[in-house]
């Protein structure tokens, strides 16, 4: 992300444009405060989610995890009308498991699992390429109550009606298990 982009980068010394997004995603108060682009590379800003409780999940369609897409699409139609949006985000950043071009798994997810929640463009959600966003959700800093790497695919963030980070779930925590959905009930009253 260039420093044009994020004005409280610039009066820092930035050597990389990795470092620029590292800064500009530290100086962000809310995952509301990014833009993403949609799996057809539409700009998105989050902000267009305000108020809605969002439940984000880095996605591959090629993991033994990817059955997941049924339940978080039970999960969407279950609560949608209530508040609930699922965000999907797919990387390819564990063994290559999400080598399709946005077209490809635009196609996939609908074909094979009905998917209606909203899909983004592919980004990496670890490592020296992990998109501003995500590096605000795992950043001690930014993220304090629920911080740390993402370890696989489909983990999966919820985010109250403000763009707070309110609970985490990792990779083999079924979008339907109860822990997941007591949550989402909580946040939706």
């Amino acid at each position: 992300m260039p420093a044009a982009h994020c004005p409280s980068a610039a009066g820092h010394r930035v050597a990389s444009a990795a470092r620029t997004a590292y800064v500009c995603s530290m100086s962000r108060q809310s995952i509301l405060d990014f833009n993403v682009k949609d799996i057809d590379g539409v700009e998105t800003p989050m902000r267009k989610f305000a108020g809605k409780v969002l439940l984000v999940v880095n996605v591959a369609s090629k993991c033994g995890l990817t059955p997941q897409y049924r339940n978080l699409q039970a999960l969407y139609e279950r609560y949608r009308e209530r508040g609930l949006e699922v965000l999907a985000f797919p990387a390819n950043d564990f063994l290559r498991q999400e080598p399709g071009s946005d077209s490809e798994i635009r196609e996939f997810c609908e074909a094979s699992y009905g998917v209606t929640f909203s899909l983004f463009a592919k980004i990496s959600v670890k490592g020296k390429n992990i998109h501003p966003m995500y590096e605000f959700l795992t950043a001690p800093a930014t993220n304090p109550k629920f911080p740390g790497k993402i370890g696989w695919n489909f983990a999966k963030f919820l985010i109250g009606r403000s763009g707070d980070v309110i609970a985490r779930f990792e990779p083999k925590v079924d979008p339907l298990d109860t822990r997941v959905t007591s949550a989402i009930e909580t946040a939706l009253e």
